[in-house]
């Protein structure tokens, strides 16, 4: 159970580093100024992604491997 929540306390930790790290790139001018909303869509979905590869790889480099006791 313990593990549970730190996967998930890892997963949210790196969603929020990576929806902060991708807030800087403009995607609105990738998309359409019209539809702004698509934008917005995108920065969450590539958020996610990233947030999910990037708490596989700490996951992995630590917990998986022992090191995290």
């Amino acid at each position: 159970m313990t593990y549970a929540f730190l996967r998930y306390f890892v997963f949210i930790l790196c969603f929020g580093l990576s929806f902060y790290a991708l807030s800087g790139v403009k995607f609105d001018k990738f998309c359409s100024v019209k539809e702004p909303r698509k934008a917005v869509v995108l920065l969450f979905l590539l958020s996610f992604v990233l947030a999910y590869l990037a708490s596989e790889a700490v996951l992995q480099l630590t917990i998986y491997n022992g090191f995290g006791g």
